[in-house]
């Protein structure tokens, strides 16, 4: 069970349907991924909630997110090789995330190429 797969289609089907809200589950990295999706401004914000034994999230949508997804298996990424996998993942330049895990954190594939860094790439956005 991948709990960031089930966290991100949840986020696009309350995106298609209409929703302004939807609660999703609660672990670091998912925690990490919806921060630098806030901080691109695909999402508004999200708060973690507990009721009892589970931790969750409730995240308000913005409704920018056109196809959201995550990506398996988790490719390596070298510095040289990020332009293969934007142009596989994201349908233009400027136009989109990939969301990778580096040893800096999570980060978009512009930060990882800013600092240098490759990583695992764990999702992509648009």
């Amino acid at each position: 069970m991948d709990v960031l797969a089930d966290v991100l289609n949840k986020i696009k089907v309350c995106e298609n349907t209409g929703g302004y809200e939807c609660t999703v589950a609660s672990t670091k990295l998912v925690r990490a991924v919806l921060e630098t999706i806030k901080k691109n401004g695909y999402i508004e914000s999200f708060e973690e909630q507990s009721d009892g034994k589970f931790k969750t999230l409730k995240v308000k949508l913005s409704k920018k997110i056109n196809d959201i997804g995550v990506v398996k298996p988790r490719h390596a990424v070298g510095l040289k090789e990020y332009q293969k996998y934007e142009k596989r993942y994201i349908p233009s330049k400027d136009f989109g995330i990939l969301i990778i895990s580096t040893p800096n954190g999570i980060l978009t594939n512009r930060e990882a190429k800013e600092q240098n860094t490759g990583g695992r790439l764990l999702a992509y956005l648009y």
